[in-house]
């Protein structure tokens, strides 16, 4: 095998093929830029240079730096040049077929020892090194778009991928200062597996009608504290490119329910509205994105309020009981206690997102939105929905989360660190089930699945063994 690593090639001249080129570049490797197309490199090469140079204006890389970046770019139209190279790395078509014959051509032109590697967001490793003869070199190398910021990198290992090789490409990563993770060949691997209810859940609420969309972002956004909501980024992903990642997920998960694709978002891809590229999305991106409906307040406007903590999580504001989500709706805990409810989503900043039963008075309802705001939160009513919204969608990440660990699909330091590298989770949800508790997510997800008699919401036996443990230390 090749440990030390000179010239590097990079297959593909898109976004992302073109990004990888500059990082390499950047970190003085020798690139051979391959593409079918001329024109297409001249482009890429091109792309780069405005990059370099926006830099040195700013001050941030000197103008002799970014000429030596620039003649480490070698524009390549035949594919045999690239037998000098020591490393390839593949970014071209996201289809299984192109990349398996792809790669049966570089094994035929490159030397046995040169790594191959592809860029592949979801699709199988040890299937693109099956007709590769040393399939032991071929690895995952999947960057993050746009790949010079983003500094996470899965590192895949398929079925016959070499540890040595997997050392090597995380040595690399890191000297080109990037974070490498290690996962395994399944699908999604960790970012794209572990991210899915993230967009999943939201596509429910929406269909559900439980919120408008720019309520369910805000929700998310502003109360999980995730740099973006759901909606809002498929939007900017594109609505057929997300679309596609979670079809390809589910279907190698063999149609698992809890990768199960949204018929609202395949009606937008059917409809062309794929987000901001084309104009039109979940959102109008030709004009102002619609404002979010916070209750207005309502301190001062009633009388004093008497408030008694019954219980972690549980409030007596008068006559109706605040009482923070288990994943029960409103109305069943209000016939159960005979009292007004009003359920509440997870507060760990200034938000409050609740719902009521709709037996309710609205005096008791706004008795609580007022004991609400007098803690200083903004008040955000959706419809009475089970879990409500960020309990729900963290509670189902970190199942995945701890799915793919009991699984083996990547430690739980890895898992932590691409999903608030690769995504920018406010928190690595293995980290966050641990803080927020084990038996709280697991009766959380119980009760959805009771609600929906859905095996979409089971709890992964890790959350079922942490809960008892966790059961144990407390008695």
């Amino acid at each position: 095998m090749t440990m030390k690593i000179h010239t590097v090639a990079v297959i593909g001249s898109g976004t992302m093929g073109a990004g990888i080129a500059e990082v390499a570049a950047s970190s003085g490797h020798p690139v051979l830029l391959f593409d079918i197309a001329a024109d297409a490199v001249s482009r890429a090469i091109d792309g780069i240079q405005t990059r370099l140079s926006s830099r040195v204006a700013r001050g941030k890389l000197s103008a002799e730096s970014c000429a030596a970046i620039l003649a480490r770019l070698v524009p390549v139209t035949d594919i045999q040049a690239l037998a000098s190279a020591d490393l390839v790395i593949e970014a071209a078509s996201e289809r299984l077929e192109v990349k398996k014959a792809l790669f049966s051509q570089l094994a035929g032109i490159c030397q046995p020892q040169t790594l191959l590697t592809s860029n592949t967001s979801s699709l199988s490793v040890t299937a693109i090194a099956a007709d590769v003869p040393h399939p032991e070199r071929v690895a995952g190398l999947h960057f993050f778009n746009p790949a010079p910021v983003m500094k996470l990198v899965e590192v895949v290992s398929g079925l016959a991928t070499s540890p040595e090789v997997v050392n090597v490409l995380c040595t690399l990563a890191m000297n080109w200062g990037k974070q490498p993770v290690r996962c395994q060949s399944t699908p999604g691997f960790i970012v794209n597996r572990v991210a899915r209810p993230f967009y999943s859940e939201a596509w429910r609420a929406l269909e559900e009608q439980v919120a408008s969309p720019e309520a369910i972002d805000a929700a998310l956004r502003e109360g999980a504290g995730f740099p973006m909501g759901p909606l809002e980024l498929t939007d900017l992903i594109g609505q057929d490119v997300n679309f596609a990642v979670t079809c390809s997920v589910f279907n190698a998960f063999w149609q698992e329910r809890r990768f199960l694709p949204s018929l609202y978002q395949q009606e937008l891809v059917l409809a062309g509205r794929l987000g901001k590229k084309s104009g039109q999305g979940v959102y109008n991106w030709r004009g102002e994105k619609p404002s979010v409906q916070w209750l207005e307040s309502v301190i001062g406007t009633a009388a004093a309020l008497n408030t008694h903590t019954l219980s972690d999580g549980v409030t007596e504001i008068d006559e109706a009981v605040l009482i923070e989500t288990q994943g029960e709706t409103a109305q069943s805990l209000a016939l159960r206690l005979n009292k007004p409810v009003v359920v509440v989503d997870r507060m760990e900043r200034d938000v409050a997102v609740i719902a009521a039963a709709a037996g309710n008075p609205a005096a008791a309802t706004q008795k609580v939105v007022q004991y609400l705001q007098q803690q200083g939160k903004r008040v955000l009513m959706i419809a009475d929905y089970p879990g409500l919204l960020i309990w729900r969608t963290v509670a189902m990440i970190i199942n995945e989360s701890l799915d793919a660990l009991q699984k083996g699909v990547a430690s739980e330091e890895d898992i932590d660190t691409a999903m608030r590298l690769g995504v920018n989770y406010p928190c690595g949800p293995v980290a966050w089930g641990e803080r927020l508790g084990w038996q709280r997510l697991l009766i959380l997800l119980e009760n959805l699945q009771r609600h929906y008699g859905e095996e979409r919401y089971r709890p992964c036996s890790l959350l079922r063994q942490r809960a008892l443990l966790e059961s144990s230390y407390e008695s």
